[in-house]
């Protein structure tokens, strides 16, 4: 534990963290001392389990907070349960995130909203709620951003506008919210498959191989350990995206 005798136990928020690479985040931001709030929207024997497992390793360490972030008075009263969990919040870790695709002429309003909402709009809200909190306690945000933000996904026009806004709420942010809060995003490449309706089949996960100069998928650890980095590791560094994709951004 990193925390020196007497100095508060800081606290972050990671929405949908209840599995896949939200849950990585939660156990290594876990292992260096702060103490958790776990955000689900359905998964709540996930989070249960996971909350069960952090605090087996230190009581009363870990909370989780249910929240459809697609309403955005949930978002809000989110924000406040989040910040009554432990009596502060220091790091907002926004990572739920909708993926499937829309091919033209397919897409739906319905799809629009379901995918702004969670990588775009509920980010912003969230992030405007907590802003007094962590400006506060010097505190930091780090967006779950993606290298479709900037190159475009087949058959995912929404999905990837989406992004791109959260992309542009990670820089607009870092200068708003400067010097208190540093604000940062990841953008993962290939870490884990999608699942159910955005399954990739065996060729498509070929295909996608072949683009990666590291000829490999990564794993939920490099985007948890790159956003300890930025959450905790260096005060000196806001506004930035980081690529985490095996060097898939590069191109072919």
């Amino acid at each position: 534990m990193n925390q020196q005798i007497n100095e508060p136990i800081k606290v972050a928020l990671i929405t949908g963290a209840a599995r896949r690479i939200g849950a990585e985040i939660a156990r290594q931001l876990h292992q260096r001392g702060l103490n958790i709030v776990i955000h689900c929207r359905q998964s709540t024997g996930d989070a249960d389990t996971l909350r069960h497992s952090l605090n087996q390793q230190r009581p009363d360490s870990c909370q989780v907070v249910q929240a459809d972030l697609s309403d955005n008075q949930q978002v809000i009263e989110l924000a406040q349960q989040a910040k009554d969990c432990f009596g502060r919040l220091d790091v907002l870790i926004n990572n739920a995130s909708s993926f499937y695709p829309t091919p033209i002429g397919e897409g739906s309003e319905a799809q629009w909203d379901d995918l702004f909402a969670s990588n775009a709009k509920a980010p912003f809200f969230l992030s405007q709620a907590l802003a007094p909190e962590l400006t506060k306690r010097g505190g930091s945000i780090v967006n779950i951003c993606d290298i479709h933000a900037d190159k475009p996904l087949g058959q995912h026009t929404i999905y990837c506008m989406a992004k791109a806004a959260n992309v542009m709420l990670t820089q607009s942010l870092a200068k708003e919210l400067a010097p208190d809060v540093r604000v940062n995003g990841v953008s993962p490449g290939a870490i884990l498959w999608p699942e159910q309706e955005a399954e990739l089949e065996p060729q498509g996960q070929q295909k996608i191989l072949r683009q990666i100069p590291l000829a490999r998928t990564g794993k939920p650890h490099n985007i948890a350990t790159t956003v300890t980095f930025l959450a905790l590791d260096n005060d000196y560094i806001t506004g930035q995206i980081i690529p985490v994709d095996g060097g898939r951004s590069l191109g072919h």
